[in-house]
């Protein structure tokens, strides 16, 4: 069994496969401040109770964007399951031809969600990842990561907004009734879920434009499957993108 370990800016995410199958999933939030000891007690506390004490390991792969938090898993890795992690980052064979200006500083979730499009899905394809920020990796016919597009997450967005406005008050992100609202809760729904939709849709648009080819666009991430349902642009939604992109890298190597 692969143990793959997604450590975000907002959630950790741990992931057990069996082949290319899902057996487990658990998130928790990512704490740099965190030691190897607390996050070790959270992480094998959940597994004994999902697993009980059936669980094992053949191997674990890491990718990461907070590299404080990425010796603390690799340690955990070490002292607890006795194997030394696969780190995705320079080095280790991914199969995907960056030609970015700087390759090396392509974000490792980045590279992985690109591996999982072009081998899930086919070339000419766009990965829209709904996270922390809201990305846009852009593959091209032949194959190749282009690059792509970084903006404010959703939740990143309204946290700003709720935070610089004396009246503006916390509210969920669910789907308005109506693009105008006739409220202020309805009215921030529209801007921010209308308004997001609105971004993909332009931004999609534009990369095809400068990129022919595109056949494919996938959502990952959080809010992806809402956002999915209200635009014809999305052809395809796969919440599990980054565990099946490491589980590819993780083959590789």
């Amino acid at each position: 069994m692969l143990l793959a370990i997604d450590i975000g800016n907002t959630n950790v995410l741990a992931g057990c496969l069996q082949n290319e199958t899902i057996i487990q999933q658990c998130r928790l939030k990512t704490d740099a401040y965190r030691t190897v000891d607390e996050y070790e007690a959270l992480l094998f506390s959940l597994w004994r109770e999902r697993f009980g004490e059936r669980l094992s390991f053949d191997s674990v792969i890491i990718s990461s964007v907070v590299p404080p938090l990425t010796p603390t898993f690799v340690t955990i890795c070490k002292q607890r399951l006795g194997c030394t992690p696969l780190v995705v980052g320079p080095g280790i064979k991914t199969g995907l031809s960056i030609k970015t200006r700087d390759p090396v500083a392509v974000g490792a979730d980045r590279v992985v969600n690109a591996v999982a499009a072009r081998e899930l899905y086919g070339t000419g394809a766009i990965v829209i990842d709904f996270g922390t920020a809201t990305s846009f990796d852009v593959i091209d016919p032949g194959g190749a990561y282009l690059g792509g597009v970084i903006a404010p997450g959703i939740e990143v967005a309204l946290d700003a907004l709720v935070s610089r406005t004396a009246k503006l008050p916390r509210i969920t992100l669910d789907w308005p009734a109506s693009v105008v609202g006739d409220h202020t809760i309805a009215a921030m729904q529209s801007g921010c879920m209308v308004g997001y939709v609105c971004m993909v849709e332009g931004i999609v648009s534009r990369i095809m434009k400068e990129v022919k080819g595109i056949q494919h666009i996938i959502a990952t991430g959080g809010l992806s499957a809402e956002i999915a349902a209200h635009t014809s642009c999305i052809t395809e939604c796969n919440p599990d993108l980054t565990l099946q992109g490491m589980r590819l890298i993780a083959e590789l190597n």
